[in-house]
């Protein structure tokens, strides 16, 4: 079957045709690390570790690179360098910074069920020329002036976009509708107001490195046109992230790229996650839903929160309530009892068709409970295209064992007192005694507890 990806830039659902298949090629705009992750920054893992799964699955795991990148420059970061660590150098105190932040991120997206991608550039790590001649920001930035599409003015190095005949094509933005409302007094030095910042001056208690247009220190979007062609070439498969990174980031990475290297594409896929409210609002910490990925690990295991993300289609709005999570958590519940660790079979076909056509997940999650009711009736084959859908798709991470022990932890629930009211109630059951197995059922349930009875026997788990 064939996958087929929805294109920003097309505007189109096309089938995937990677450049080398045996080399297949992803770069997804990755978390500035200066705080504790949130959930929103979470969705773009999620969404495309899914993807990076698939590709692996068709065309083999030793043939596909995903490459996220880490930025650890930013006005945010050098704030929190200048608070915690105000005796050093600032560009050893923001190493400290994202050093620390950076274990908190790998913690959190471990926990989500993600697998590490390929590569996991630094931008700090790519500025100047390297040692080992990998792209690097300032060869760019020449580049991109000795081709005719970058000028020094204001003390800046800045991108010249009325060079690019076709710029505004992700985003659909002309450049001569752009120039209303353009504020004079800051763009006084530029050509054109949509006129991007390559390089800027750095002051002496701001992060810099020693360039041809004096110390100073990268703009953000040469970072991830530097790091994207390091790993995967000038041309390469996918490129993805965020709805909001589409303009100005994307929009002036394909700008970058393409004229630094004289081709006709950066990426040959553009593919955008969409937006995320917490309870029916935008999230904002001035409003009080500002969630973290940590704050929500500390609540519910990580395969709930992925279950809950992968329910809404990538590219369709997403409302995040704990209603939602509620359900997330008890079909994982169901998910695991069912599943019973059976380790043999292939992916179902419709859970792959389901996948295949631009990640339909909600499709997918219905082609799962079909499996279920087949495997829950007895259908050993069902069970194992179930179980092993699960985990192409990132779950069942532990035994079904784990799963309920861990939930038995954090409920409080006296496991043992639970299993002999389920001795009781099987023997009640056998004597039928039907009133007295009633009885002990409504006990259970006034504890939180559900049951299950099969030809197996009883099983029980912690209702939420």
């Amino acid at each position: 079957m064939d996958l087929r990806l929805y294109d920003t830039l097309s505007g189109e659902k096309r089938v995937f045709a990677p450049i080398d298949a045996d080399n297949v090629r992803m770069y997804v705009c990755g978390p500035t690390v200066y705080d504790f992750a949130h959930i929103g920054n979470a969705r773009p893992v999620i969404v495309f570790d899914l993807l990076f799964r698939m590709l692996r699955y068709i065309y083999g795991p030793d043939q596909v690179t995903y490459v996220r990148n880490i930025t650890d420059v930013d006005d945010k970061i050098n704030d929190r360098a200048t608070r915690d660590f105000p005796g050093l150098p600032l560009n050893e105190a923001i190493r400290k910074v994202t050093e620390k932040t950076l274990v908190q991120f790998h913690a959190d997206v471990d926990a989500l069920g993600a697998l590490r991608p390929t590569f996991e550039p630094r931008a700090t790590d790519f500025v100047l020329p390297r040692a080992d001649g990998k792209t690097d920001m300032v060869t760019l930035i020449k580049e991109l002036i000795a081709r005719g599409h970058a000028y020094e003015a204001g003390g800046e190095v800045l991108f010249d976009t009325q060079s690019m005949p076709d710029y505004g094509r992700l985003s659909g933005r002309k450049l001569d509708e752009q120039q209303a409302g353009a504020r004079i007094a800051v763009d006084a030095h530029k050509k054109h107001p949509t006129d991007f910042v390559l390089w800027k001056q750095s002051s002496a208690d701001e992060p810099g490195w020693e360039s041809p247009w004096g110390r100073g220190r990268p703009g953000w979007h040469i970072e991830c046109s530097a790091m994207s062609a390091a790993y995967l070439g000038d041309v390469f498969d996918i490129h993805g992230g965020g709805l909001d990174l589409i303009f100005p980031h994307h929009e002036n990475e394909i700008a970058q790229s393409r004229c630094a290297h004289g081709t006709q594409a950066m990426a040959n896929y553009w593919m955008h996650n969409g937006f995320l409210q917490v309870e029916g609002e935008k999230m904002s910490k001035s409003t009080g839903n500002f969630v973290t990925i940590r704050e929500l690990l500390n609540d519910w295991p990580g395969e709930v929160v992925r279950l809950n993300m992968l329910k809404t289609h990538y590219r369709s709005p997403m409302d995040w309530t704990l209603k939602g999570m509620e359900e997330s958590a008890k079909t994982l519940d169901d998910w695991y009892w069912v599943a019973a660790d059976d380790r043999g079979g292939h992916p179902s076909t419709k859970v792959m068709e389901a996948l295949s056509d631009d990640l339909n997940t909600p499709q997918t999650i219905a082609a799962l409970h079909g499996l279920r009711n087949l495997a829950a009736a007895g259908d050993d084959k069902a069970r194992g295209k179930f179980a092993a859908s699960l985990r192409m798709l990132g779950f069942l991470n532990e035994s079904a064992a784990d799963w309920s022990a861990r939930k038995q932890q954090s409920s409080g629930i006296d496991a043992a007192r639970i299993d002999a009211l389920i001795a009781d109630r099987t023997a009640a059951r056998a004597r039928k005694d039907f009133k007295e197995s009633d009885r002990i059922r409504d006990e259970l349930a006034a504890m939180g507890v559900t049951i299950k009875d099969s030809k197996d026997g009883t099983t029980w788990e912690i209702a939420r």
